[in-house]
């Protein structure tokens, strides 16, 4: 849901509704409705959301739910929403329902010679599968090679990462708090 996706991500930031209101130039009140699901934010209001918490507007789309009984529980497999675009090397799939909960689990797919150059640091826990592939994760500084069913876990530390295989890399990635 739209709604608790929004609040989620301001939580997690740790932005106030007024800090939001002045970035946005919108009203409290309007945001409060928005986050309660009382007031649809327009496409140019969800691009600004977009920047201002640097995640894809593509994140807002894809809340269709056929069956209500499956709505912020199930996700099916054709109903993912996608983050990320082949250009950049990395996709990723959203496989939690939302971005309410205490985390995040995301379907990432590296492609060969993809690298994040400069070290990401973020005041989560995260853990990932490598699913298939090879895959390179440089944790507070040190390089670990991965290959198909390994894992890993962090918390709070600086991480960069990179695809030197031939083939794409799938990790199944969870995040707490969720960040995206």
């Amino acid at each position: 849901m739209l709604a608790r996706d929004l609040r989620a991500l301001r939580k997690a930031r740790g932005l106030t509704l007024s800090e939001i209101a002045l970035k946005l130039g919108r009203s409290v009140g309007w945001l409060s409705q928005v986050e309660r699901g009382l007031s649809t934010p327009s496409i140019g209001d969800l691009r600004a959301f977009a920047d201002l918490f640097g995640v894809p507007v593509s994140l807002f789309f894809g809340h269709d739910v056929p069956e209500e009984a499956e709505r912020g529980v199930i996700v099916r497999a054709g109903r993912r929403r996608s983050l990320g675009t082949s250009d950049s090397g990395l996709v990723e799939e959203l496989l939690s329902p939302d971005l309410g909960g205490s985390f995040e689990m995301l379907r990432s797919e590296f492609a060969p010679g993809a690298e994040l150059k400069t070290p990401a640091h973020r005041p989560t826990e995260e853990a990932g599968y490598l699913v298939s592939g090879r895959f390179d994760i440089e944790i507070d500084g040190n390089w670990h090679s991965l290959a198909e069913g390994d894992s890993f876990r962090f918390d709070g530390k600086p991480f960069r990462w990179k695809n030197s295989g031939e083939e794409p890399a799938v990790v199944i990635w969870v995040i707490s708090p969720p960040v995206y």
